[in-house]
């Protein structure tokens, strides 16, 4: 099934509760079945959407992970058993690489190869980057523990495991004070139909030898909305680009007291003038 034909869908938010234990068996967490409505559990990809989405029977190393917090099953050797930091019947949150109190993955329960999965766009999806951030925030459940913080999803070309994470990470300083004062100029989009429009781009510094990269940048009230479903209606497909190669950060703005109420969306890829397809130049994980 070719990739515009599943990429036709709409956007949906959902929510979590605690999960199972690892060790303790639990019914298949991506079966093609939803659940039941107010279950607690979000609706996984049902099986037209494994040619983009991935099968559950697949061996990548971040779904064994999955499924061995979701469900007890032990990664095939050698890898070992992760760290189950919280699990949910919607996703768990592991350590990224390397470990340390400012590098964490959100990753859904279910089979989700990363960002061109096109159930991703549709209705009733969890909502998995307000989860990210509920988990990341100061007082969440899983706190990223830096000055500020920044949450991003790397391109399908971008990214070395196809199990859909969202690095729940640091950001420089520089890259909070350059995006309030891109506000203050004006320089970023309000509205969502307006976030591809030229004058809503501009550069941003990265971590030291990473150079200065050019993105959308979106500024929102909260992440009630899907980001993916806004993605892809008012870049990728007025453009005509490919879902696959888009990276997507999350940088909460901040005041010195705190969380300053807004959220700076950005979104890059290849086809814009020194534009990236990673995450990885904004977010600070070691």
């Amino acid at each position: 099934m070719g990739a515009a034909a599943l990429l036709a869908g709409a956007a949906g938010t959902g929510n979590a509760a605690a999960g199972p234990v690892p060790g303790t068996p639990a019914p298949d967490p991506c079966s093609p079945t939803p659940a039941p409505p107010g279950s607690g559990a979000s609706p996984c990809p049902p099986a037209r959407y494994q040619p983009l989405c991935g099968s559950p029977t697949d061996d990548d190393p971040l779904w064994n992970d999955v499924r061995y917090c979701t469900n007890g099953t032990i990664p095939p050797p050698p890898q070992l058993p992760p760290d189950c930091l919280k699990t949910t019947p919607d996703y768990v949150v592991l350590h990224g690489k390397p470990e340390n109190t400012h590098n964490y993955l959100l990753v859904p329960a279910c089979r989700i190869t990363g960002i061109e999965c096109p159930f991703l766009l549709t209705p009733g999806v969890e909502n998995y980057w307000d989860d990210a951030w509920q988990n990341a925030r100061n007082g969440g459940s899983v706190p990223v523990q830096y000055p500020d913080i920044g949450l991003g999803i790397n391109s399908q070309g971008a990214r070395s495991l196809n199990q859909l994470h969202i690095h729940m990470a640091g950001v420089q300083a520089s890259t909070q004070r350059r995006l309030q004062e891109l506000e203050g100029m004006g320089r970023m989009a309000f509205r969502p139909s307006d976030w591809a429009k030229p004058g809503n781009q501009a550069l941003i510094t990265g971590r030291p030898g990473t150079g200065d990269r050019t993105y959308r940048i979106l500024r929102l009230p909260n992440l009630a909305q899907n980001l993916f479903g806004l993605l892809y209606d008012n870049v990728v497909r007025p453009a005509g680009l490919d879902m696959a190669n888009e990276t997507l950060i999350v940088v909460p703005k901040m005041s010195t007291s705190g969380f300053a109420g807004a959220f700076y969306v950005l979104s890059s890829d290849t086809s814009l003038h020194d534009g990236t397809s990673t995450c990885d130049n904004l977010l600070v994980y070691t």
